[in-house]
């Protein structure tokens, strides 16, 4: 079975929550007998902090032109069971065109970026990755976020069948590790900096530090501005590639996860870092979003925090406490959250329209 995928990027996790999922995702279709085709407009600012140079038992084509790639990408289409466009894909409107014009295989539009798609389509702005024709096209149109905004992904871009599929975490790589010293801490978050997310860091994150001096307070992420407002217990790691997320996580007694407020007023919209965090065996405290529930137990496999009080309380509970939520939470991801649940949610979803067009000679149509 042959996949092909036009995305922003899997080959650099700098500044981005899609390379990290995809390479779990696609690790898993890959292990499952998939052979996977990843387009990656080759730019600047990722090409500068590549992590990723290749796909095993699959193939990453880098292009800098759309004119100068378009002809393989056809003949890969020609090829292809299903294809895959994605949100922020520099060329996604070009690679839609194409995949409707693939003669076998399933066209999915994958939204990774949901709740800002729909954002922008309120305030009138265009997308950049959906064209005129809105999403009618496409045979499968997946969503990060669940909830309402499946239905406006019908109702506003023209989707004939929308469902979620949800972010994932890849326990090969993420799990409990070792702790360094650089990142010990009392409080810890890691994520790129957003401006819609720093109302949230400032109650949850730097409140917290201003309130507790004493305490350690380790920042990691990307794009953070000189103006941001640093206490002298924050201390600031820049940029971390993925192979040291578990160190980070395994290091903190806690730590904090916060949701961009795109996805907050969405709702139905886990992070992958959440899912990263737990399956190192974290204990997390996270802001509230509707439908949090279905994913973590607030209280057993989570803390669930509003205000900087809340904070400073998970802070204060016993260190066998925090251990006991950091197991739960682990366990819920382990069975419900990884990649490979992902990766056969993914085929569960193409087999009919896979049997629709003829292919029965797959192992995974058989099944």
């Amino acid at each position: 079975m042959k996949m092909v995928i036009f995305g922003l990027t899997i080959s650099s996790s700098w500044g981005n929550g899609h390379a990290t999922l995809w390479r779990g995702l696609v690790s898993s279709l890959v292990r499952r007998g998939w052979h996977v085709e990843f387009f990656e407009k080759d730019v600047p600012y990722y090409a500068g902090t590549r992590d990723l140079f290749s796909i095993e038992s699959g193939e990453l084509v880098l292009y800098t032109s759309w004119e100068d790639i378009r002809g393989r990408a056809r003949r890969s289409l020609a090829e292809a069971d299903v294809a895959i466009v994605t949100s922020y894909c520099p060329d996604g409107i070009a690679a839609a065109e194409l995949v409707r014009e693939a003669p076998y295989a399933v066209r999915i539009f994958y939204d990774l970026d949901t709740p800002v798609t729909l954002s922008k389509l309120k305030r009138g702005e265009r997308t950049g990755y959906i064209g005129e024709r809105g999403l009618s096209d496409f045979d499968l149109v997946l969503s990060f976020t669940g909830g309402h905004a499946v239905e406006e992904l019908r109702s506003s871009l023209g989707a004939r069948i929308a469902v979620p599929l949800y972010g994932h975490v890849d326990p090969r790589v993420h799990r409990p590790s070792a702790p360094a010293e650089r990142f010990s801490a009392d409080l810890s978050y890691l994520g790129t900096y957003a401006e819609d997310r720093q109302a949230a860091l400032q109650e949850l994150f730097i409140e917290p530090a201003l309130r507790r001096p004493q305490s350690r307070f380790v920042l990691g992420g990307a794009q953070y501005p000189q103006h941001f407002p640093w206490a002298s217990n924050i201390h600031f790691v820049r940029h971390l590639p993925p192979d040291q997320h578990a160190t980070f996580f395994s290091s903190s007694r806690l730590t904090a996860n916060l949701t961009r407020q795109d996805m907050v007023r969405m709702g139905w919209c886990p992070s992958g870092r959440l899912f990263e965090a737990a399956a190192c065996g974290a204990p997390i405290v996270t802001d509230w979003w509707e439908g949090l529930e279905a994913f973590f137990e607030p209280g057993q496999e989570i803390l669930i925090a509003r205000s900087a009080d809340d904070v400073l309380a998970a802070m204060d509970l016993s260190d066998a406490e925090l251990r006991r939520i950091g197991v739960r939470g682990q366990e819920r991801v382990l069975s419900d959250h990884t990649s490979d649940r992902r990766a056969a949610e993914l085929e569960r979803l193409v087999s009919p329209r896979l049997r629709d067009r003829g292919v029965f000679n797959s192992p995974l149509v058989e099944a």
